[in-house]
């Protein structure tokens, strides 16, 4: 049993027959009145976000999570297949269960997928991923330290802002979490 006094980032409970992961909350304790817990959830099944307050007493059971160690091996046009790393099992995911991982995503990558009472509804690719850049604008010589950024289109086809020295040919790496330049690889 999780309380919702006890609600932090991440932390995945059981409500009106689904299952929500806490993506933000705010504990809050007005001048007047009794403490609140202000939510914003997402139903891991669905993919559905919405915003709820509780007070802090109110108990939840704590969804069960599997977290499985996989590794990315190819797509087939329709479905992505991944292979667990040590039963070699196989399993296929639609596209629309992969939408934040995709600008990521590279054949033989690890990942971890994560399910409910056998139903997968995420794939969390690593933190940093080192991703090869096939196309950006030529920087211009001298501009080094203002800070200004240029598209790049990496070899998974998504595109991220790049400082105005990294040139076609490098590996950059990417946070997975922002979206965001790192440093060359």
């Amino acid at each position: 049993m999780v309380f919702a006094g006890d609600f932090r980032n991440g932390v995945t409970f059981e409500m009106d027959n689904g299952v929500y992961r806490i993506v933000d909350f705010q504990h809050v304790k007005p001048g007047k009145g009794a403490a609140f817990v202000r939510t914003k959830l997402k139903n891991v099944i669905t993919g559905n976000s919405l915003e709820k307050t509780f007070n802090p007493s109110e108990k939840f059971e704590e969804a069960q999570i599997t977290i499985q160690e996989m590794q990315y091996l190819y797509n087939d046009g329709s479905n992505y297949s991944f292979m667990e790393t040590t039963t070699f099992e196989q399993i296929e995911l639609p596209k629309s269960k992969l939408v934040d991982v995709l600008p990521y995503l590279k054949d033989n990558m690890n990942l971890k997928v994560l399910s409910h009472k056998g139903n997968v509804f995420g794939v969390e690719p690593p933190t940093f991923v080192e991703l090869e850049v096939i196309y950006t604008e030529p920087g211009i010589k001298g501009s080094t330290s203002t800070g200004t950024t240029k598209p790049a289109k990496v070899e998974t086809g998504a595109t991220f802002n790049v400082p105005l020295f990294v040139e076609i040919g490098n590996k950059i790496k990417i946070d997975t979490r922002t979206a965001e330049y790192m440093e060359r690889a």
